[in-house]
């Protein structure tokens, strides 16, 4: 089987402010229900969505900066129970995050589910940078960016970023995250930190003392001097980046399977004018119990 983990956050955010969307306070539920169910259109049987039930998270006790929620739009926040509530009626597994971050969950829920021997691939379901360093070697968990119909394996990690998956959180420790709220270290760009990167691997390992360097990169000295002054930071950024595999998600692959519309689905459809997407996955679901899964 393979195991598709969705970000509900980013989608609900992309549908909030799709050009499309005529109605900012519902109209993103649909637009997320109509996304999911296009997995399923294609296949998929396993399914975990993760959302950010609060914005805040344990990462806002290590870094006063970290994005904390303040600025959005209220209709968006609004929207954040209601959606999991939704695909919850809609007989998808959903991850409400609370101390975690959604990005959290899918690094949890890959884990988990490649901990499986009848997992053949799990398939990340998000553009987030930070969950490249979840890819692996073997091929069994890649990264798929939907909208742009690109998957990320391990070469495609380090074809886009320079680096490998597991150096991914030290990228991001140097070069920052301004969706995230940390800035990285003076000086250092994408090109300088995936050179360096590609030579140490790790933070912890590039050498205080740019005499020591044995990659050719523009700026060293000063790239090196910036790392030395601001190396607590440099770790700080990483930890920040670090996914969590300890986020609470379902204990199984099987409590992932879609299990079709709950009582009440229906109605909350109606409600929120889904009934075209309500009609659409009662159409999937007859077509898969007709064939007998």
């Amino acid at each position: 089987m393979k195991v598709h983990l969705v970000d509900g956050t980013y989608e609900l955010f992309r549908y909030h402010f799709s050009p499309a969307n005529k109605e900012p306070r519902l109209g993103a539920q649909r637009g997320v229900l109509n996304t999911v169910l296009d997995l399923v259109a294609d296949g998929a049987t396993h399914i975990g969505i993760a959302t950010d039930h609060v914005i805040e998270s344990w990462r806002n006790d290590l870094y006063d900066g970290y994005k904390d929620g303040s600025g959005i739009d209220p209709d968006i926040f609004a929207q954040f129970p209601e959606v999991e509530e939704l695909l919850d009626l809609a007989g998808f597994e959903v991850w409400p995050q609370v101390t975690h971050e959604a990005d959290d969950a899918m690094a949890a829920g890959a884990a988990m589910a490649v901990a499986d021997d009848r997992v053949e691939q799990v398939i990340i379901c998000t553009p987030d940078k930070d969950l490249a360093q979840c890819v692996t070697p073997d091929g069994r968990v890649v990264q798929l960016d939907r909208r742009r119909e690109i998957t990320y394996d391990r070469a495609g990690v380090i074809e886009k970023f320079g680096v490998p998956p597991e150096s991914i959180p030290d990228y991001l420790g140097v070069v920052g995250d301004t969706a995230d709220g940390f800035p990285g270290l003076p000086g250092w760009g994408a090109k300088s930190a995936a050179a360096v990167l590609t030579r140490y691997g790790h933070i912890d390992q590039i050498p205080f003392d740019v005499a020591e360097w044995d990659v050719n990169v523009r700026g060293a000295g000063k790239l090196a001097l910036a790392l030395r002054e601001n190396f607590e930071d440099a770790l700080l950024f990483r930890r920040i980046a670090t996914v969590d595999i300890d986020a609470p998600v379902s204990a199984s692959v099987d409590e992932m399977e879609w299990l079709g519309p709950q009582p009440g689905f229906d109605e909350r459809c109606a409600a929120i004018g889904a009934e075209r997407q309500a009609a659409r996955l009662h159409k999937l679901w007859d077509e898969k119990v007709a064939a007998g899964g």
